[in-house]
């Protein structure tokens, strides 16, 4: 059996922000090649538990797009894709409660599912998912974050595939956002604080 490399610790890449950006980034915390780096060993890693198996991955809307874009390229398995969408986030910083605005349209029943997400902080939206999804009686569920965040958590979950392991920053890019922007940086990176801590315009 293929063992997942343990996800390190990230510290903040000691690298430049490109221009445009740094005005509001404040550092790179992942590059785009260490990102890639990490996505090939767990698509490794996922092929070959999954192989063989009848499988759904269901991804949540929407920070998660470009991590599955680039980890779904890699997968060498058929499989089946659905999307859910959750939203806990406003235009603000805090979570709130969860409204589900996309529901599955494929059975898991009887399937094995994978759930990706982004990013794994408090765990109250991922608690959330895979109670629902065990309720349409999947054969097993499982789920894999990209970025994993322990020092968030606000009750008992982890992430059975984990990315990378980072300290407690406001991070966008490579999908995660802020008020719906940055999701296209190619890296992840460390937010300013004057950016979401001042007001903004919807």
């Amino acid at each position: 059996m293929m063992i997942l490399p343990p996800a390190s610790r990230i510290e903040v890449a000691d690298l430049p922000v490109p221009p445009p950006h740094a005005g509001e980034v404040d550092a790179v915390l992942i590059p785009a090649d260490q990102l890639q780096e990490r996505i090939h060993e767990l698509a490794r890693k996922i092929t070959a538990d999954y192989a063989g198996r009848d499988t759904v991955i269901v991804a949540l809307l929407s920070g998660t797009v470009m991590f599955l874009a680039d980890l779904m390229r890699r997968l060498e398995f058929p499989l089946r894709l659905d999307f859910m969408g959750v939203s806990s986030y406003g235009s603000g910083t805090e979570s709130g409660q969860l409204v589900y605005t996309k529901e599955l349209k494929l059975s898991i029943r009887g399937r094995h599912v994978l759930v990706v997400d982004d990013i794994l902080d408090t765990g109250k939206t991922l608690r959330s998912v895979t109670a629902k999804l065990s309720e349409l009686g999947p054969a097993s569920l499982k789920t894999c974050v990209l970025l994993d965040k322990p020092e968030r958590r606000t009750g008992q979950f982890e992430a059975d595939y984990i990315g990378f392991e980072i300290p407690n920053l406001f991070v966008v890019g490579y999908g995660l956002d802020y008020d719906e922007r940055y999701r296209n940086l190619p890296f992840v990176g460390v937010l300013k604080p004057h950016v979401y801590s001042e007001p903004t315009c919807v």
